[in-house]
């Protein structure tokens, strides 16, 4: 497949070091992590944010480097956090993103913004302002979308409809990188999982020894559980 993404040597002062990864056109790939491990930092790094050093390519071209309007449409990134206090209505936010009349109302009817659209985003519930968000980073149908934490604060409903959303929406030549602590949303929905320790890619995939390493836990009977750990001198039974 065509590398979509291409980022080289990103790094951030005490927070990312030297990570280099690509994504291929139509791919959903989800980064995983404890936290701290610099899933978001990773993120920041790809967008931009808080000078990093590294290169990042999108189809060909670096994207921290375009005008505005032409950023948004090779790239967007929604931050993890939720908080807002503009006494702003939801879909003049959401307008605030790039894109056009016609993408806005797309966007607001599939996640079924209509009611709260007209409404002041400081009004609404943290689940609301939240889909208001991500409909804000969807709807310029950028080529790259930069996600950290998309599925917080959402209901289990709307947990598996934005995973199946985004599922679509990296369709036609498009990518996503998605931060989630969802393990299991991970594995059913990503074409790949990028497993974070230490500001590092430490990992691919959540089958290995890594998994028990990295986050203290490992799957039995079908969930997940603490990894035991037993007291010096003892070992399990055979």
């Amino acid at each position: 497949m065509t590398a979509l993404l291409e980022a080289r040597g990103l790094a951030l002062p005490r927070r990312l070091h030297g990570v280099s990864l690509t994504l291929a056109a139509g791919e959903l790939v989800c980064l995983v992590g404890p936290n701290g491990s610099g899933k978001t930092s990773l993120l920041h790094a790809l967008a931009g944010v808080g000078a990093p050093t590294g290169t990042v390519s999108v189809g060909g071209v670096d994207p921290r480097r375009l005008g505005p309007a032409a950023r948004v449409r090779a790239m967007t990134f929604l931050p993890a956090t939720r908080e807002l206090r503009w006494p702003l209505h939801a879909r003049d936010l959401i307008a605030l993103g790039g894109a056009d009349a016609e993408e806005i109302d797309r966007i607001v009817a599939t996640l079924e913004l209509e009611a709260v659209a007209d409404r002041r985003i400081d009004l609404l519930s943290t689940g609301e302002r939240s889909r208001v968000l991500i409909a804000r980073a969807l709807a310029p149908r950028p080529t790259l979308l930069l996600l950290d934490e998309p599925t917080a604060n959402l209901d289990p409903l709307w947990q598996i409809r934005l995973m199946e959303l985004l599922k679509g929406e990296v369709g036609g030549g498009r990518a996503a990188l998605v931060a989630i602590h969802d393990l299991d949303a991970a594995a059913r929905f990503a074409d790949r999982i990028l497993v974070m320790d230490g500001g590092r890619i430490a990992a691919e995939g959540l089958d290995g020894a890594h998994v028990a390493a990295i986050f203290g836990i490992e799957r039995a009977a079908g969930e997940w559980r603490p990894v035991l750990r037993l007291p010096a001198g003892r070992r399990s039974s055979p």
